[in-house]
């Protein structure tokens, strides 16, 4: 077995979704505290209301949900409120009912700061690199909180994205957009998280990148990190994805494994395009 978690041959061997060549405003609120909660899936936002500032609400009673090692892919219309799930399940809004637990702990009341030693990573989708600093310099922010040897982490990242490696002393800036999100995926996985959210990762980038980038989601997730992703390409997601979710107006409409929201006539007529 490969030293690197991430390439240790449990990777996706569905050669259709592979290439094998190959935000807004944050409320920043008093920091609150984690507490002990009951036995439940390893990360859940459940029963999740809420919006931004004083406005109306955007998420109405949904309830998102992934298990350890698995990916949560979450899927749905413009303005269902896909990317706000997720920001409310990092902390980035105010809940006005439900809550949020990863691993039996509630940090509902936590900031996001606060639940990154959590083992929380987010990945938004724009401005997510420093473009003036190297490929190493960002890989290196994202170990910021840590306080032992990196290398070992850098070098699994590099060995995840090559490409990385051989880019690491060129600005970050510099790079195409399919190498922009490795160095954001990397970044995050320098912090070690249990869970790796990513807020369409493929978002303008080709379709061949777009297979690459799932591909190593898959790889990531095979190392045992639990992975929930919003994405616009809702067939390819799905096609990789253990569970998944269709929101509309900020509610639950579908939930189920990917291969049965696939298969299901009323999400593929609706929201696959037949």
């Amino acid at each position: 077995m490969s030293d690197n978690p991430y390439q240790d041959g449990r990777g996706n061997k569905d050669a259709s979704i592979t290439n094998r060549a190959g935000m807004g405003q944050i409320e920043y609120r008093p920091e609150g505290e984690a507490r002990p909660a009951g036995p439940g899936p390893f990360l859940i936002g459940e029963a999740m209301t809420g919006g931004y500032g004083t406005g109306a609400n955007i998420l109405n009673d949904c309830t998102i949900s992934v298990e350890k090692g698995e990916i949560a892919v979450i899927v749905g219309p413009n303005g269902a409120g896909k990317s706000t799930a997720m920001k409310a399940i990092f902390g980035m809004l105010n809940l006005r009912g439900g809550s949020v637990r990863i691993d039996g702990e509630d940090i509902t009341a936590l900031s996001p700061q606060a639940r990154v030693p959590k083992g929380m990573a987010f990945v938004p989708q724009t401005s997510n690199i420093f473009t003036s600093m190297t490929v190493e310099e960002n890989l290196e922010m994202g170990a910021f909180l840590r306080r032992d040897d990196i290398s070992t982490t850098m070098e699994q990242v590099y060995g995840l994205f090559p490409i990385l490696r051989d880019k690491r002393q060129q600005a970050a800036g510099e790079l195409s957009g399919g190498q922009r999100q490795q160095v954001a995926v990397g970044r995050a996985l320098m912090t070690q998280p249990k869970v790796l959210m990513l807020d369409e990762p493929t978002a303008g980038v080709s379709p061949i990148v777009m297979d690459e980038l799932f591909d190593r989601i898959i790889e990531v997730a095979r190392a045992g990190i639990t992975i929930l992703m919003v994405e616009q390409n809702a067939r390819q997601a799905l096609e990789i994805a253990d569970k998944g979710y269709v929101l509309v107006q900020g509610a639950n409409a579908f939930t189920g494994t990917g291969a049965e929201l696939l298969a299901d006539p009323e999400v593929r007529r609706t929201f696959l395009g037949g």
